[in-house]
């Protein structure tokens, strides 16, 4: 190939290049504000992460990996059984599961109250001295069957165990429960009160009288509820660091809203400061919330947002509760 050739390649190749630039960069001006210098800070950064992505591809091509060796396996097994082994001791007792004893005698099954019975009634109905024994400490922590499913939970309980025991489960919740050990009546202890705490106004105090939230929660909700302008439903909760569906089910009944108190933003004069601490929005959005808002005028209603590309339902259902216009 002489050099003329070369050198009409190279020319077709620049144009087309910088052809491809200009019609990116129209493209991203459509929602972003981008100056020169970043755009072209734009562009190495994503020639780096393409280089980055590409790189353990090429690697692999010129190292194969090697396949371990059997002694490699033999221990990477052991590590493995003994990850789980300790995961297990680290369980408390009453969600640590214990394998049926083989040759233990056979089960009886009677009509029994899981908040009563001792030690002797639940060998008796199948379970082993340490599965027993996991329950009643669990029921001296405070713990109580409300109803038959909260046997589930009980890791000492298999599947097929509790699919027997269902039938047989009567409950009677006294005013204070009262547990029982080696079939002897211990000290009684009363349930917690159960109170109301609105949520967007409690302290941290008033927080950790409900029965399931501790300090630490506490102040998980608090900071929260600052960042995203108040709770405008109770599910809003689980959006919380570390507070899942279980721990919410266990406090939804002690809690309520007011969604007249939420902290509302007016999406026709907020800057990006404005949006920039709630949680619901990343930098992108909020940039392309404002771009368009320049571009096309004010907003009149929420509708208005979906007009926005990166806006999706979702996001959209989720913010209305704190918008104005």
């Amino acid at each position: 190939m002489n050099n003329k050739a070369i050198s009409k390649i190279r020319f077709i190749f620049l144009n087309n290049s910088t052809y491809i630039v200009q019609v990116f960069r129209k493209w991203l001006n459509n929602y972003f504000e981008f100056s020169k210098r970043e755009f072209n800070g734009l562009l190495v950064l994503i020639t780096l992460i393409g280089l980055v992505a590409i790189a353990p591809v090429v690697y692999r091509a010129l190292q194969p990996l090697k396949e371990p060796t059997a002694e490699e396996e033999l221990a990477i097994l052991k590590l493995a059984l003994a990850s789980a082994s300790e995961t297990e001791r680290s369980r408390p007792d009453h969600q640590r599961f214990y394998p049926p004893v083989s040759g233990k005698k056979k089960s009886s099954l009677f009509y029994f109250d899981p908040n009563l019975i001792g030690q002797v009634d639940w060998q008796q109905l199948g379970l082993s001295e340490k599965q027993a024994a996991a329950i009643l400490n669990y029921r001296r922590k405070g713990g109580v069957f409300r109803k038959a499913s909260d046997l589930k939970k009980m890791y000492t309980i298999s599947a097929d165990l509790y699919l027997q025991l269902e039938p047989y489960v009567q409950i009677q919740l006294p005013e204070k429960s009262v547990s029982v050990e080696a079939d002897r009546p211990v000290q009684a202890i009363a349930p917690r009160q159960i109170i109301m705490v609105a949520l967007n106004t409690a302290d941290t105090l008033e927080l950790d009288r409900i029965h399931g939230i501790g300090k630490v929660f506490a102040r998980r909700i608090v900071a929260y509820r600052e960042k995203i302008g108040g709770f405008y439903k109770k599910e809003q909760l689980m959006e919380v660091f570390g507070l899942d569906s279980l721990k919410f089910m266990e406090i939804k009944d002690q809690v309520y809203v007011e969604p007249a108190l939420l902290r509302k933003i007016n999406i026709n004069t907020a800057t990006a400061a404005d949006f920039k601490r709630h949680p619901y929005l990343r930098y992108q959005q909020i940039n392309a919330l404002i771009a368009y808002r320049k571009q096309h005028g004010n907003y009149s209603n929420i509708a208005d947002l979906n007009k926005v590309v990166i806006m999706t339902p979702e996001l959209i259902e989720k913010l209305a509760p704190y918008l104005i216009f």
